[in-house]
């Protein structure tokens, strides 16, 4: 059961995300894109990174599909 669960929600995790971000870059939402930049100067280093809202929509959707998967599972079993 724990090890369903899991996969359960980490497909659901990696899917969401993964759907968003090439939902964003396809038609070019910046808020669903992830953009790094990475300088390295003599004087320094600068990094910049992007959005990580597909990455929280994903937690928030993989958090409700494993609530969904272990009350499914309960009633099988009762």
């Amino acid at each position: 059961m724990k090890l369903k669960c899991f996969i359960v929600t980490f497909l659901s995790l990696v899917s969401t995300t993964v759907m968003l971000l090439l939902i964003g870059h396809l038609f070019s939402i910046p808020w669903l894109m992830f953009h790094l930049e990475y300088i390295n100067n003599s004087n320094g280093f600068i990094i910049s990174t992007g959005s990580f809202v597909p990455l929280i929509i994903g937690l928030i959707v993989s958090f409700f599909a494993e609530k969904i998967y272990v009350n499914k599972y309960r009633q099988k079993f009762d």
